[in-house]
């Protein structure tokens, strides 16, 4: 979703489905953690806002966005009905950014293709650490919040397939 004049914490509250019956998983990379921390914190937020119980959210941290594959895979092992991966990539002088992004993304795609539990990719690909603010609590609201979105409607899928 393209972000400019958005907010991504811009939405139909109404339409969300109750989240207290539901058990959510969020694997947070440490690197970029000023980034990380903001995103987990709208999330988490916004889960509690939709009646998920503090009992039902579980919380690990990973080293790094690359991480994230495998903590999400053994996250999806714990009984979850849907798992967000939280991390920041920013943009630097190398292509490691490149390979990084491509990783996780394909890594991600492969969980939700190969396993029955919903993996949200929460996972910011920015250019510039200002980006980055701008989209875990800035200006464009926070993708948090749209992760944990996200999260409970396919949660509710997941219940109704």
């Amino acid at each position: 979703m393209a972000t400019v004049n958005n907010n991504l914490s811009e939405y139909d509250k109404a339409s969300i489905p109750d989240a207290k019956d539901f058990r959510f998983g969020i694997v947070v990379s440490e690197w970029n953690s000023d980034i990380t921390e903001g995103l987990l914190k709208g999330a988490v937020e916004t889960l509690k806002e939709h009646g998920a119980k503090d009992d039902n959210i579980v919380i690990w941290y990973v080293p790094g966005s690359y991480e994230l594959i495998y903590g999400c895979k053994k996250m999806q092992e714990q009984m979850m009905n849907a798992v967000i991966a939280i991390g920041s990539v920013i943009q630097g002088e190398t292509k490691h950014f490149d390979f990084v992004c491509d990783a996780v993304a394909h890594g991600i795609k492969d969980l939700n293709v190969t396993r029955d539990t919903p993996v949200i990719f929460c996972v910011l690909t920015d250019n510039n650490l200002q980006q980055a603010i701008d989209r875990s609590g800035g200006k464009h609201g926070n993708k948090g919040t749209e992760a944990a979105v996200a999260a409970i409607k396919m949660a509710q899928l997941g219940e109704n397939a």
